[in-house]
């Protein structure tokens, strides 16, 4: 064969290069390796969406736009302007002309063709065709033209004289299909197809062959039959082989076109493909091996109902290759939707095919389904690559695998079932290890909060295993995963299928393994579940359960007409229209648990007293003694003490006890609910207001919890950690609550009269406001059905209604009549205009676009959707819906659906979804929501904030608990919650009190220390010492929780119109804790910032991505360039944040006098403001004068505390507004770089992030701040609480033996003035630095210590931060953060490398690898760097010295490492970087010393560089100190 690939290059150079232009519809096509990539690379996979073909295909890429295009387009949006509709006209008629003129070209062509017969002319006459082609238009042919050419194309394809003659001939049939696709019918007619084919099996010329590809492939898009009968799927795959990998996927794109319509009937032509098809599974490209996976599970689809075809497909190794494609650890990694299709291959063919069920079987299946079911719960982690979305669409695939692998009984006269049956039965070994891998894996979903979908699936597969499995050797498999536990949980969910399924899976164990599985069930609380489902009312079913949606995989193709499938059908091979209704009666439940408990449960167990087992009945009457002790005084703190103490030691005794106790005998004791009473002494079930007279026991409250404490954390950690988890499986095992779904619900353009009359891109509720019955003192507002916006709260609902409603004194009501009628008028107005617009459902992603909308008339646009608002947020959303004035904002209307009031906290929507859930499934799918809705109104009872008040905090000024308390009930749950789920509310507020003592661990440990110093039970202040280890934050996190939230989180459009469940916003509000970091980084951006940025990880927001990567495709926002000088850095940043801070747009940073702009310049910008706010010489910080980092004469240094920045203490009267500026504009650029994802260098202290967190601070935070300060205040703080018992108990005589001594010294001897420490010029008012202190005036000095290093003196500065972050958005939507995640969301992580992990995220390019010894080298480096190295290096490359949180894993873009080629030697090169694309280019250094040397003098003269840049002073001693700290670093290695 010969290779031709230079002729042909000769003849592509003869056109020129820029003039390779594409049309509208897609891209020329081309035989350079480049173009085919391009073109192969826009070939849309079957699994792909429609939406990804397009943006292929329409435009160029973002990259290709110059920066100014960029902002112009971020600026004006649009690109159909008025300004250019002349150069649009222009271009019409240059185009018109310019078709015209193709046409005449045509037709002289064709002409000379037709009668041209020397090879020369024809050559010529081909050339200049091509030519023409590639740029004409589809206006400049027609089907006439198209049929003449057609035969005159294909004719001079079979020239066999001449080869360049046959390779322009099919580049002319290439260009003619992709210009003219209306030509494809003519070429067929002429015979093309065999034509092409024929050259490519007898294959001469690699040129000529690879054109025939490309036009076989854009033939094949039209008219896949006709390839198919002519054999081209033969043709294209028999020297595939010989193919460069850009022209393997053009082969293998023909087929995936032709398998899109194989006929049933005549399988022979594509079933001789399958050989070679399997084979190429093998190989490495990802779209290769995708699109033959495609074409593969097309033709299994095909044969499906032939067992002797699937057979056939087995024996090639189609199940060896598609198994070796699931190991998650496979060279070539497959996108989420082909990896699901192959799994859907296996199920496919296991369903028909004997050959296949053994093969699976054989090859250990269940290992590798086991592998990819306990990645379930990889949502959750950052490092995952995988969407979001597709993850559980995964699990349901391999669910019906394994379902498909567990045959049910079989029919006699199916052979299929029972050849598969006595498979098993001959193998039980196999089954065996199915089932062990299978088994443990299906029950950890179960337990993980998975969706109904799943938990049928694991369910039904769990129930077929068991009733398949002949011996007992799965029973311990059963029993370690606490299967009887996990039926307890299932069998008190509201869905009908899901607890059908568990009910049989109940029946079975008991029927096989009745002794192993009897006393388990009674003692985790199966038995009382069933007996509470036989004594339910017979025959109630719910109306909407186990309804889902049809399609598991939401990125195959849309789902417009998608049926909706019972869940009892939803595992079913086909689902005929015929077999649509639910296969379960009404009374299964009813019928299933009565039989079981006749069955199988004796009469002993009936009764009430022996059914209780001795741990249950042992654990209540400890609940009834806690629960009497609070019968006793509450200020006998000695009695209540003694008692507590010995009921405690009594419960951990059970809990630590041989016999275990089960999650159902712990929650149904009562000790949950009460130790919570005790605790709170009842007031965790209230209103807490101020004045109440139930705060006045808020002290003694403050003094249980620091006892509790100091029980739970007397032996460490061990004890409060498994009080945590008892909590934890209780509450999984008793939540109900709900997941709403909306994806059936579809976007359009509607109205909504209510509140203020607008459109909306969202459905409205129809909704008919009546008159409550008896209300006199209302008129009656419409009997007809209007449209609300959804999102409006109630509130919004009432300042409309009640103008219209109220009865006016007669003076007035003309006035207001004449108003109402005409704001209606102009409600019609808008009403009529707006239906006028079209109303074709709208993408998801556009809502952001229409987000401005949702304010009416107001100018910012609310992004932030009402239904993620808490505390201060929901206040802001409501008040923005109206501009009454306060005493109209007042509660006029109450609201009542169905007769039950409507919580007026919640949108509309909410309030109504709250209503319908508490009578519904636990997964609803937001069909009714819609309406219509009949709501009566009535006149409120009294006026009053009927939002939920906050703790009473002027009810304990002094009082030392009050920080403690602060936070344990500013935040209370709401008692919405105690109304769906008593029991959950109550596990609820013991993990909020727990996790809050474990955050106040040092305050409350400490606090008891001091009280016990002052009681006498401790001597010496060195005993004051606390050293103790709170537990773990993760220990909070309930797993199944955060599931549901990611579940809710996925859909889009719920997320998009507020169709979230009222407990969403209840739960993150009062208890965030149980939420992982990562789902609540998604909340806080959802609730702060919007829809659009929900999905996107901070870094995904940079840009000048060279790649085009670092952009989010769609629902960005807008980006806006600020020039920086370098020696005013602070100046340009209060600029930038005067013109932008309050604006949802993205700054990108370039500098003046220098080249670039984009994500590099930007992090480094936001790297030297977090030094210079670093700044000792601003008066910002608390300093310590001891550690300045850099040299005298480098740099004026920065502040370097090893506690961390924390606000300087100023008194009232000193205090600078200059100060309180800087305070102000740090607030702005913390929010944002949090609103834009840029990572700030910024070692606050613990103490300054809890200021934030809008925490109060107490004496016991100065550690946070000053440790040796915080020691000498909690010495001299257990001082004053021992005087002032020694006084309450003695009176005012002070006998020796009365121990008030300082560590020897008298208070007196000790000198102390009343000064600050540290600050000379506060003034601790009323106090001077002339008074000295004593024992009388002790806790006078203490207290003013203390407020002036927390409270008072940094008050105006804390106040001045939360102002300036207030600008960009509300701070409050931070709390929902500990401290540790606070710090890692503004200032990334804390370890930079995990060398483990390096090359899994370093990407090598350029002629390196990872194993090239210059980058073996600097790995090695890296390793070896210390912290500060490390830092310098990576604001080297990246322009910031931290990573974002997920380390390298979340750096985008990618880190890439290439070859640096310059001089002849190496190793006098220095490494360069692209800070924009994260690209660091390394030169070849022939030693691991050389390396190093270079990357360390280049950090240091990059650091020079940009001391000078800022405008300091650089002598050459400085230069010189460079140069040989590179040396000294050198030798230490």
């Amino acid at each position: 064969m010969e290779n031709r690939g230079q002729k042909r290059m000769e003849v592509v150079e003869e056109l020129p290069a820029d003039k390779r232009a594409c049309n509208s519809q897609d891209f020329r096509p081309s035989t350079s390796g480049s173009s085919v990539q391009a073109q192969a690379n826009g070939t849309s996979s079957g699994h792909e969406n429609v939406d990804a073909d397009m943006d292929t295909s329409s435009s160029a890429s973002p990259s290709s736009r110059s920066d100014e295009e960029q902002d112009k387009d971020s600026d004006y949006g649009s690109c159909d302007s008025d300004e250019e509709d002349p150069r649009q006209r222009v271009l019409q008629d240059y185009q018109r002309q310019r078709s015209s003129g193709d046409q005449g070209k045509l037709k002289s062509l064709l002409a000379s063709l037709t009668g041209e017969t020397n090879p020369s002319g024809q050559l010529s006459g081909l050339t200049e065709l091509c030519e023409v082609l590639s740029f004409c238009t589809e206006e400049s042919l027609s089907s006439v033209m198209a049929d003449m050419l057609s035969p005159v194309l294909v004719k001079l394809s079979k020239h066999e004289n001449n080869a360049d003659i046959m390779l322009l001939a099919i580049r002319a049939i290439t260009y003619l299909c992709d210009v003219y696709p209306r030509s494809v019918a003519s070429l067929v007619r002429h015979d093309t197809i065999p034509a092409l084919c024929q050259r490519l099996l007898t294959i001469e010329y690699l040129d000529v062959a690879e054109q025939c590809l490309q036009a076989l492939e854009k033939i094949s898009r039209d008219e896949p039959v006709a390839c198919l009968n002519a054999g081209a799927i033969m043709a294209v795959l028999s020297f595939i082989d010989f193919f460069s990998t850009s022209i393997q996927r053009v082969a293998i794109s023909t087929v995936v076109n032709i398998c899109r319509k194989l006929p049933s009937e005549h399988p022979s032509p594509f079933m001789d493909a399958v050989p070679i098809l399997c084979n190429l599974l093998q190989y490495e490209d990802r779209q290769l091996v995708e699109n033959v996976a495609i074409c593969l599970t097309k033709i299994a689809d095909q044969v499906s109902e032939s067992p002797a075809m699937l057979d056939q497909l087995c024996r090639h190794g189609l199940i060896n290759q598609s198994t070796h494609l699931l190991n998650l650890n496979s060279r070539t990694t497959l996108s989420q939707p082909v990896y699901n299709g192959v799994i859907g291959l296996l199920r496919k063919l296991s369903s028909g095919s004997t050959l296949a069920f053994r093969t699976l079987y054989e090859l250990n299946i269940g290992y590798r389904l086991k592998e990819i079911m306990s990645t379930y719960d990889i949502s959750h982690s950052v490092s995952s690559t995988h969407p979001i979305n597709a993850c559980s669409n995964q699990v349901h695939e391999v669910l019906k695998l394994v379902i498909e692998l567990l045959p049910a009984s079989p029919v006699e006269d199916n052979q299929l079932a029972l050849e598969k049956e006595s498979f098993l039965v001959n193998q039980p070994d196999l089954l065996q290890k199915f089932g062990t891998d299978m088994l443990p894996v299906m029950i950890q979903v179960l337990n993980s909060g998975a969706n109904v979908y799943v938990s049928y699936g694991c369910l039904s597969a769990i129930h077929k295993l068991i009733c398949l499995t002949k011996s007992g050797d799965l029973v311990e498999l059963l029993k370690n995963a606490n299967m009887s536990s996990v039926l307890a949980g299932i069998l008190s969910r509201k869905d009908h299928h899901v607890v059908v399924v568990a009910l049989q899976v109940a029946e079975v164990l008991l029927e096989k393994y009745r002794d192993a599985f009897l006393n388990s069930f009674i003692k985790e609380g199966v038995f009382f579940a069933i007996e509470a489902l036989s004594n339910s009312d017979r025959g109630k079913q719910n109306p909407v359960s186990g309804i889902i949606q049809g399609s598991a995989d939401l990125s195959q193709k849309p789902v417009t007409k998608e049926i909706l499938k019972c869940l009892c059908q939803s595992f079913e091979r086909s689902l005929s229209s015929a077999s649509q209704t639910c296969k379960i009666e009404n009374d299964s439940v009813y019928i299933l648990a009565t039989r079981i408990k006749e069955s199988f449960f004796g009469p002993e167990v009936f009764n009430s007293e022996k059914g209780l087992t001795d741990v249950l009945q042992n654990l209540k009457n400890l609940s009834v003694a806690l629960s009497d002790l609070m019968t006793v005084p509450i200020d006998a703190h000695v009695l209540h003490d003694e008692k507590f103490f010995s009921i405690w030691n009594q419960i951990m005794e059970r809990l630590n006890g041989r016999e275990s106790v089960s999650t159902f005998e712990f929650t149904e004791s009562g000790v949950v609910k009460s130790l919570a009473n005790y605790l709170s002494n009842g007031l965790y079930e209230r209103k807490l207001s101020k004045g109440d007279p139930e705060c006045d026991s808020l002290p003694f409250v403050g003094k249980r919890f620091e006892v509790f404490t100091r029980l739970l954390w007397s032996d460490g950690e061990a004890t409060s950690s498994l009080l945590i988890q008892k909590l934890q499986n209780s509450l999984s095992s008793l939540e109900n609550f709900p997941i709403v779904l909306s994806q059936f619900l579809k976007q359009k353009n509607s109205f909504a009269a209510i509140p203020n009359g607008r459109c909306t891109s969202y459905p409205c509720l129809k909704v008919r406001f009546l008159k409550a019955e008896g209300e006199t003192s209302l008129r009656d507002y419409s009997q007809d059905f209007v449209t609300v916006d959804p999102l409006c709260y109630l509130d919004a609902v009432d300042q409309y209604l009640w103008p219209k409603v109220k009865i006016e004194p007669m003076d007035s009501v003309e006035a207001k009549d004449q108003a109402i009628e005409c704001q209606s008028s102009q409600l019609q107005s808008t009403s009529i205009s707006c239906q006028g617009e079209s109303s074709s459902p709208m993408e998801i992603d556009s809502e952001s676009s229409d987000a401005s909308q949702l304010q009416g008339s107001q100018v910012e646009d609310r992004t932030q959707l009402p239904g993620l608002c808490s505390g201060s947020g929901q206040q802001n959303a409501s008040s923005s819906e109206t501009s009454s004035g306060k005493e109209d904002a007042l509660p006029s209307l109450l609201f009542r659906l169905e007769g039950l009031e409507l919580d007026r906290s919640l949108t509309v929507y909410q309030a109504i979804l709250l209503h319908k859930l508490k009578s519904e499934s636990e997964t609803t799918n937001g069909l009714k929501m819609s309406g219509p809705h009949n709501i009566t109104y009535e006149r409120a009872a009294q006026l009053g904030d009927f939002r939920e008040n906050l703790f009473p905090l002027g009810s304990m000024e002094d009082d030392e608990y009050r920080p403690f308390l602060s936070y344990l009930f500013a935040h209370q749950l709401a008692l919405r919650l105690k109304g769906s789920s008593p029991p959950a509310y109550d596990i609820l507020f013991l993990l909020k009190s727990l996790e809050s003592m474990n955050r106040f661990l040092f305050h409350l440990i400490s606090l008891e220390r001091v009280n016990a110093f002052g009681e006498g039970r401790l001597e010496n202040l060195d005993d004051l010492r606390v050293q103790v280890r709170p537990v773990p934050h993760s220990e909070f996190v309930s797993s199944k929780l955060t599931e549901k939230l990611e579940q809710q989180l996925r859909d889009s459009f719920a997320v998009s119109t507020c169709g979230l469940p009222p407990w969403f916003n209840d739960l993150m509000d009062s208890c965030p804790f149980l939420f992982s970091f990562e789902v609540k980084s998604k909340y806080f951006r959802l609730a702060a910032f919007g829809s659009q940025k929900v999905h996107h990880h901070p870094q995904h927001l940079s840009s000048s991505n060279v790649q085009g990567e670092g952009r989010p495709v769609t629902g960005s926002l807008p980006r806006k360039k600020f020039l920086v000088c370098r020696e005013k850095v602070l100046e340009s940043a209060a600029k930038m944040m005067e013109l932008y801070g309050n604006q949802k747009v993205v700054i990108e940073v370039e500098y003046s006098e220098e080249v670039g702009t984009g994500l590099g310049p930007t992090l480094e910008f936001y790297t030297l403001v977090s030094r210079a706010f670093q700044n000792p010489d601003l008066g910002m910080w608390r300093n310590d004068c001891s550690s300045f980092v850099g040299k005298p004469g480098e740099h004026s240094g920065v502040l370097a505390s090893s506690s961390g920045l924390f606000p300087r203490p100023w008194s009232g009267t000193s205090t600078t507004s200059d100060v309180l500026q800087k305070f102000v504009l740090l607030g702005t650029v913390v929010a944002k770089a949090l609103q834009d994802g840029r990572v700030l260098d910024l070692p606050f202290s613990k103490a300054f992030y809890k200021l934030i967190l809008g925490q109060e601070l107490s004496s016991f935070d100065i550690h946070f701040v000053d440790p040796e300060l915080c020691k000498t205040m909690v010495e001299l703080q257990a001082l004053a609480r021992r005087k002032k018992v020694f006084t309450e108990a003695h009176g005012d005589s002070r006998p020796a033996k009365c121990d008030l001594s300082f560590h020897g010294t008298k208070i007196e001897d000790l000198s102390l003035g009343f000064a600050l420490p540290g600050y000379t010029d506060y003034d601790l008012a009323p106090y001077s630095d002339n008074d000295m202190v004593n024992l009388d005036n002790l806790e006078e000095y203490i207290k003013a210590i203390v407020n002036a290093t927390v409270c008072n003196g940094i008050k105006k500065q804390v106040e001045a931060f939360q102002s300036g972050f207030n600008q960009v958005f509300p701070i409050e939507h931070l709390r929902i953060f500990n401290e540790e995640e606070l710090e890692t969301m503004l200032c990334g992580e804390r370890d930079l490398f995990n060398m483990n992990e390096v090359l899994d995220h370093i990407k090598f390019d350029h002629g390196y690898t990872s194993s090239s010894p210059p980058v073996e080298n600097l790995l090695e480096i890296l390793h070896e760097f210390d912290r500060e190295q490390q830092r310098a290096f990576l604001q080297f490359v990246t322009g910031s010295p931290r990573l974002p949180h997920g380390g390298l894993a979340s750096l985008n873009p990618k880190l890439t490492i290439v070859r640096k080629h310059g001089s002849d030697s190496s190793d006098t090169d220095l490494p360069s970087v692209m800070t924009c694309a994260n690209y660091l280019k390394l030169p070849a250094y022939s030693s691991k010393v050389i390396s190093l040397f270079n990357l360390v003098l280049t950090a240091h003269l990059l650091r020079v560089f940009f001391w000078i840049k800022a405008g300091l002073m650089i002598n050459l001693t400085v230069l010189c100190f460079c140069f040989f700290s590179c040396l000294c670093v050198c030798r230490r290695r």
